[in-house]
Protein backbone atom coordinates (compact mmCIF):
# COMPACT_ATOMS: atom_id res chain seq x y z
CA UNK A 1 0.00 0.00 0.00
CA UNK A 2 1.69 3.22 -1.11
CA UNK A 3 1.69 6.43 0.94
CA UNK A 4 -1.08 8.15 -1.04
CA UNK A 5 -3.47 5.22 -0.50
CA UNK A 6 -2.57 5.04 3.21
CA UNK A 7 -3.32 8.74 3.67
CA UNK A 8 -6.55 8.47 1.67
CA UNK A 9 -7.61 5.43 3.71
CA UNK A 10 -7.03 7.30 6.98
CA UNK A 11 -9.08 10.26 5.72
CA UNK A 12 -11.88 7.91 4.59
CA UNK A 13 -11.85 6.16 7.96
CA UNK A 14 -11.95 9.47 9.83
CA UNK A 15 -14.92 10.89 7.93
CA UNK A 16 -16.73 7.54 7.93
CA UNK A 17 -16.65 7.38 11.74
CA UNK A 18 -17.72 11.03 11.89
CA UNK A 19 -20.71 10.34 9.63
CA UNK A 20 -21.47 7.37 11.86
CA UNK A 21 -21.53 9.48 15.04
CA UNK A 22 -23.39 12.42 13.48
CA UNK A 23 -26.07 9.97 12.33
CA UNK A 24 -26.60 8.88 15.94
CA UNK A 25 -27.02 12.49 17.00
CA UNK A 26 -29.25 13.43 14.06
CA UNK A 27 -31.68 10.56 14.71
CA UNK A 28 -31.69 11.37 18.43
CA UNK A 29 -32.54 15.00 17.60
CA UNK A 30 -35.33 13.84 15.29
CA UNK A 31 -36.70 11.72 18.14
CA UNK A 32 -36.63 14.62 20.60
CA UNK A 33 -33.16 14.59 22.19
CA UNK A 34 -31.12 17.77 21.44
CA UNK A 35 -28.11 16.74 23.59
CA UNK A 36 -25.77 16.22 20.63
CA UNK A 37 -26.92 19.50 19.07
CA UNK A 38 -26.21 21.46 22.25
CA UNK A 39 -22.81 19.75 22.51
CA UNK A 40 -22.07 21.00 18.95
CA UNK A 41 -21.51 17.43 17.75
CA UNK A 42 -23.84 17.57 14.72
CA UNK A 43 -20.96 18.71 12.53
CA UNK A 44 -18.48 17.12 10.14
CA UNK A 45 -15.63 19.10 11.73
CA UNK A 46 -13.12 16.36 12.69
CA UNK A 47 -11.83 18.32 15.69
CA UNK A 48 -15.19 17.91 17.41
CA UNK A 49 -15.11 14.12 17.10
CA UNK A 50 -11.49 12.94 17.41
CA UNK A 51 -10.78 10.29 20.01
CA UNK A 52 -7.03 10.10 20.78
CA UNK A 53 -7.00 6.30 20.83
CA UNK A 54 -9.82 5.25 18.49
CA UNK A 55 -9.28 7.94 15.82
CA UNK A 56 -5.49 8.22 15.86
CA UNK A 57 -3.52 5.61 17.82
CA UNK A 58 -5.50 2.48 16.86
CA UNK A 59 -5.53 3.13 13.07
CA UNK A 60 -1.78 3.84 13.13
CA UNK A 61 -1.10 0.71 15.21
CA UNK A 62 -3.13 -1.39 12.79
CA UNK A 63 -1.12 0.01 9.89
CA UNK A 64 2.05 -1.03 11.70
CA UNK A 65 0.73 -4.50 12.59
CA UNK A 66 -0.42 -5.13 9.00
CA UNK A 67 2.83 -3.73 7.54
CA UNK A 68 0.90 -0.97 5.78
CA UNK A 69 -1.44 -3.36 3.97
CA UNK A 70 -4.53 -2.63 6.08
CA UNK A 71 -7.42 -2.66 6.34
CA UNK A 72 -7.71 -0.48 9.41
CA UNK A 73 -10.59 0.65 11.60
CA UNK A 74 -11.26 2.89 14.55
CA UNK A 75 -13.89 5.07 16.17
CA UNK A 76 -14.69 8.66 17.12
CA UNK A 77 -15.83 10.05 20.46
CA UNK A 78 -19.38 8.85 21.05
CA UNK A 79 -22.03 11.51 20.47
CA UNK A 80 -23.79 12.27 23.78
CA UNK A 81 -27.37 10.98 23.91
CA UNK A 82 -29.94 11.31 26.69
CA UNK A 83 -32.43 8.45 26.24
CA UNK A 84 -34.88 10.09 28.67
CA UNK A 85 -35.45 12.86 26.10
CA UNK A 86 -36.48 10.42 23.35
CA UNK A 87 -40.18 10.46 22.53
CA UNK A 88 -40.16 6.79 21.59
CA UNK A 89 -39.42 5.21 24.97
CA UNK A 90 -39.63 1.63 23.68
CA UNK A 91 -37.63 1.79 20.46
CA UNK A 92 -35.85 5.14 20.66
CA UNK A 93 -32.48 3.80 21.81
CA UNK A 94 -32.73 0.99 19.27
CA UNK A 95 -33.27 3.49 16.44
CA UNK A 96 -30.47 5.79 17.60
CA UNK A 97 -28.05 2.85 17.98
CA UNK A 98 -28.92 1.47 14.55
CA UNK A 99 -28.48 4.86 12.85
CA UNK A 100 -24.67 4.78 12.95
CA UNK A 101 -24.12 1.37 11.29
CA UNK A 102 -27.00 2.09 8.89
CA UNK A 103 -25.29 5.28 7.70
CA UNK A 104 -22.09 3.33 6.96
CA UNK A 105 -24.04 0.62 5.15
CA UNK A 106 -25.73 3.27 2.99
CA UNK A 107 -22.44 4.99 2.13
CA UNK A 108 -20.80 1.64 1.37
CA UNK A 109 -23.73 0.61 -0.83
CA UNK A 110 -23.77 3.92 -2.76
CA UNK A 111 -20.10 3.70 -3.70
CA UNK A 112 -20.29 -0.06 -4.28
CA UNK A 113 -23.23 0.33 -6.66
CA UNK A 114 -21.39 3.13 -8.45
CA UNK A 115 -18.56 0.66 -9.10
CA UNK A 116 -21.05 -1.92 -10.41
CA UNK A 117 -22.96 0.36 -12.77
CA UNK A 118 -20.53 3.15 -13.77
CA UNK A 119 -17.33 2.56 -15.78
CA UNK A 120 -14.75 4.22 -13.57
CA UNK A 121 -11.11 5.03 -14.38
CA UNK A 122 -8.50 3.20 -12.31
CA UNK A 123 -7.76 5.82 -9.61
CA UNK A 124 -11.47 6.51 -9.07
CA UNK A 125 -12.21 2.79 -8.91
CA UNK A 126 -9.59 2.37 -6.18
CA UNK A 127 -10.95 5.37 -4.25
CA UNK A 128 -14.57 4.19 -4.46
CA UNK A 129 -13.50 0.68 -3.42
CA UNK A 130 -11.71 1.98 -0.32
CA UNK A 131 -14.74 4.10 0.68
CA UNK A 132 -17.12 1.19 0.17
CA UNK A 133 -15.04 -1.45 1.97
CA UNK A 134 -14.21 0.77 4.93
CA UNK A 135 -17.82 1.76 5.47
CA UNK A 136 -18.95 -1.87 5.32
CA UNK A 137 -16.14 -2.69 7.75
CA UNK A 138 -17.26 -0.02 10.21
CA UNK A 139 -20.91 -1.07 9.94
CA UNK A 140 -20.20 -4.74 10.65
CA UNK A 141 -17.71 -4.01 13.43
CA UNK A 142 -20.15 -1.70 15.22
CA UNK A 143 -22.95 -4.27 14.95
CA UNK A 144 -20.94 -6.78 17.00
CA UNK A 145 -22.95 -7.09 20.27
CA UNK A 146 -20.12 -6.21 22.65
CA UNK A 147 -20.23 -3.04 24.80
CA UNK A 148 -19.61 -0.24 24.06
CA UNK A 149 -20.33 -1.01 20.38
CA UNK A 150 -23.73 -0.18 18.88
CA UNK A 151 -24.56 -3.85 18.52
CA UNK A 152 -24.72 -4.19 22.30
CA UNK A 153 -27.24 -1.34 22.60
CA UNK A 154 -29.31 -2.89 19.82
CA UNK A 155 -29.20 -6.27 21.58
CA UNK A 156 -30.10 -4.76 24.96
CA UNK A 157 -33.09 -3.01 23.35
CA UNK A 158 -34.38 -6.34 22.06
CA UNK A 159 -33.88 -8.77 24.94
CA UNK A 160 -36.42 -8.94 27.81
CA UNK A 161 -35.85 -7.05 31.05
CA UNK A 162 -35.39 -10.34 32.95
CA UNK A 163 -31.88 -10.50 31.44
CA UNK A 164 -30.89 -7.33 33.31
CA UNK A 165 -28.02 -9.12 35.10
CA UNK A 166 -26.63 -10.23 31.74
CA UNK A 167 -26.67 -6.60 30.58
CA UNK A 168 -24.83 -5.47 33.71
CA UNK A 169 -22.18 -8.19 33.33
CA UNK A 170 -21.64 -7.32 29.66
CA UNK A 171 -21.27 -3.64 30.51
CA UNK A 172 -18.77 -4.43 33.26
CA UNK A 173 -16.57 -6.70 31.19
CA UNK A 174 -17.39 -5.44 27.70
CA UNK A 175 -14.12 -3.59 27.17
CA UNK A 176 -12.06 -6.69 27.99
CA UNK A 177 -14.23 -8.82 25.70
CA UNK A 178 -13.86 -6.21 22.96
CA UNK A 179 -10.06 -6.18 23.23
CA UNK A 180 -10.05 -9.98 23.03
CA UNK A 181 -12.31 -9.81 19.97
CA UNK A 182 -10.10 -7.24 18.25
CA UNK A 183 -7.08 -9.51 18.62
CA UNK A 184 -8.70 -12.87 17.87
CA UNK A 185 -12.00 -12.34 16.05
CA UNK A 186 -11.79 -9.17 14.02
CA UNK A 187 -10.72 -11.09 10.90
CA UNK A 188 -14.34 -12.21 10.55
CA UNK A 189 -15.37 -8.56 10.36
CA UNK A 190 -12.90 -8.12 7.51
CA UNK A 191 -14.31 -11.18 5.73
CA UNK A 192 -17.84 -9.86 6.16
CA UNK A 193 -16.89 -6.49 4.69
CA UNK A 194 -15.22 -8.17 1.72
CA UNK A 195 -18.31 -10.32 1.09
CA UNK A 196 -20.64 -7.31 1.25
CA UNK A 197 -18.38 -5.33 -1.06
CA UNK A 198 -18.26 -8.20 -3.53
CA UNK A 199 -22.04 -8.66 -3.51
CA UNK A 200 -22.78 -4.95 -3.98
CA UNK A 201 -19.99 -3.96 -6.38
CA UNK A 202 -19.67 -7.20 -8.34
CA UNK A 203 -15.90 -7.02 -7.95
Amino acid sequence: MDLAIIIFSLVVLLFSVIIHEVSHGAVALYLGDPTAKYAKRLTLNPLKHLDPFGSVALPLLMLLFTAGRGPIFGWAKPVPINPYNLRDKRWGEFKVSLAGPASNLIVGAIFGLAIRFIPLPGPLLISFSIISVYNFLLAIFNLVPIPPLDGSHILFSLIPERYHNFKIAMQQYGLFILIFFIFFGVEYVFYGAEILYSLVSGM
